[in-house]
């Protein structure tokens, strides 16, 4: 159906994004994403905290199990910015301040911190990412951005 004078297509609004992970050991990611990263989980194998929600299902099969590779740097961001130097699985937003203690607890609590908190700049903006791996090496990187301090 095209637009008509005056008229536009109605749109239907999309929801919350949920990832859908498959796992070697469903126990083993369930009590990861609640033990580690502070998850409810249910027996469905929602795991979710505030926002972020991933759905945790066995693999039939370990070769089924694909964490990211790194992609291709690309030059035609809108900044200077090429693309991460790893692979990216989840990117979950967090505020600048939460960070820190978010990445505390965290190792507190046995996680496996894969790239230490590091901070870049562009295009007016500041970026401060981390990544966690699960227990099936799927990198989650947590990422804050605030305009630039200087």
């Amino acid at each position: 159906m095209s637009e008509q004078a005056g008229q536009t297509r109605k749109k239907g609004k999309l929801g919350q994004t949920i990832q859908v992970r498959l796992v070697s050991d469903l126990k083993k990611s369930q009590d990861y994403y609640r033990d580690v990263l502070g998850c409810k989980v249910d027996g469905w194998g929602h795991a979710e905290r505030d926002e972020m929600c991933v759905i945790l299902q066995q693999a039939a099969s370990t070769d089924d199990i694909r964490p990211n590779p790194a992609s291709q740097k690309r030059r035609d961001y809108p900044t200077d910015w090429e693309g991460p130097d790893y692979g990216w699985d989840t990117f979950i937003h967090v505020a600048w301040e939460d960070l820190d203690f978010i990445i505390e607890q965290i190792r507190e609590n046995g996680g496996h911190v894969a790239v230490d908190p590091f901070t870049e700049t562009h295009g007016g903006w500041e970026f401060k990412n981390v990544c966690v791996k699960d227990p099936d090496g799927y990198n989650i990187v947590l990422g804050a951005m605030r305009e630039n301090q200087f």
